[in-house]
């Protein structure tokens, strides 16, 4: 069986039987699409003809590429994930993947808005939304509901009504991995959510309905009923796009360098939280990670931010 045909059935393994993302396959599938070019390239069409040799090769070139170390490891995990499953449906005799090493990648400390800025900016868009433009409700909403739970964008727009308990003040969120958890939000969230679910966003399903009756007769189409939560004006669930340019609108007028994205919220309540007091544990659960590795990097946020203001505010330092 050639690599082509064992691409497509490992990817519908990884989708169906690991439950892996969308974004995650796609990942998979663009590594392993050059690896396996990488591989034609020198007459490997076979699974049994991937070696270690031919798999440094390719890390080699990518490095010489000029590739980022993260995209290198990643590859590197890629390679690694497939040639495992090669081994364990009996196709190939040894898995040359455990032997494949990578450079570690480069860990960044995210970018954290302090709790200061983001009232501020919270306020801002809570006066936007008091105009009662749909649209300013929404984005009000969104903002609030992204700090308030930590949310990943890919969860914020993957919400549906349902997901939601306004009596509890929590959310029911699909993670990676379609794993749920339950996240809890504050009085604001609250405010901001319950506005837009009660005025803002019947407000924006009417404007579409009204605009899709009075197109021209070819471009009139009934409008699609969706329980999403976050809606775009015209009537349908917000992708992921839209809501990173609400995001960077609001982030631009912060002071600060880094990632002006969604996750820029994800980081500072998780640091917040942590600066408040709260268990790591608590906030692994609460931000739904896996490994509680990945949440002990809000402890180096935490640490270097008290390494700052002593170094600024201690006579000694």
């Amino acid at each position: 069986m050639n690599l082509d045909t064992l691409l497509d059935d490992y990817l519908a393994h990884v989708r169906t039987e690991r439950g892996y993302s969308e974004h995650t396959v796609a990942a998979y599938r663009g590594d392993l699409i050059e690896l396996i070019a990488f591989a034609g390239e020198r007459g490997a069409t076979e699974a049994s003809a991937i070696d270690l040799a031919l798999l440094r090769d390719w890390l080699w070139g990518a490095t010489e590429r000029g590739l980022a170390r993260a995209s290198i490891a990643r590859r590197a995990a890629s390679a690694r994930g497939f040639t495992g499953w090669l081994l364990r449906r009996g196709l190939i005799a040894a898995d040359p993947g455990l032997r494949l090493r990578a450079p570690r990648a480069q860990r960044t400390l995210p970018r954290v808005v302090t709790q200061q800025a983001l009232a501020g900016a919270l306020t801002a868009l809570e006066r936007a939304a008091s105009t009662d433009d749909p649209i300013a409700v929404r984005d009000s909403a969104i903002v609030e509901l992204l700090y308030a739970s930590a949310l990943r964008v890919s969860e914020l727009v993957g919400l549906d009504l349902a997901a939601i308990d306004r009596r509890r003040r929590t959310v029911l969120v699909v993670g990676k991995g379609s794993k749920e958890r339950v996240v809890p939000y504050g009085a604001p969230a609250a405010r901001a959510l319950d506005r837009y679910l009660d005025q803002g966003r019947p407000a924006i399903l009417a404007a579409a309905a009204a605009a899709a009756a009075a197109a021209p007769e070819p471009e009139r189409g009934a409008l699609a009923a969706t329980n999403a939560v976050f809606l775009g004006a015209r009537g349908a669930r917000m992708g992921v796009r839209s809501v990173y340019r609400v995001v960077t609108e609001v982030l631009s007028s912060i002071p600060g360098t880094g990632p002006s994205g969604p996750h820029a919220f994800r980081h500072s309540a998780a640091t917040h939280l942590l600066d408040g007091g709260a268990d790591l544990r608590a906030v692994q659960e609460f931000l739904g990670h896996a490994s509680l590795g990945t949440t002990q990097i809000y402890t180096h946020v935490s640490a270097e931010r008290l390494k700052q203001s002593y170094r600024t505010a201690h006579p000694r330092a």
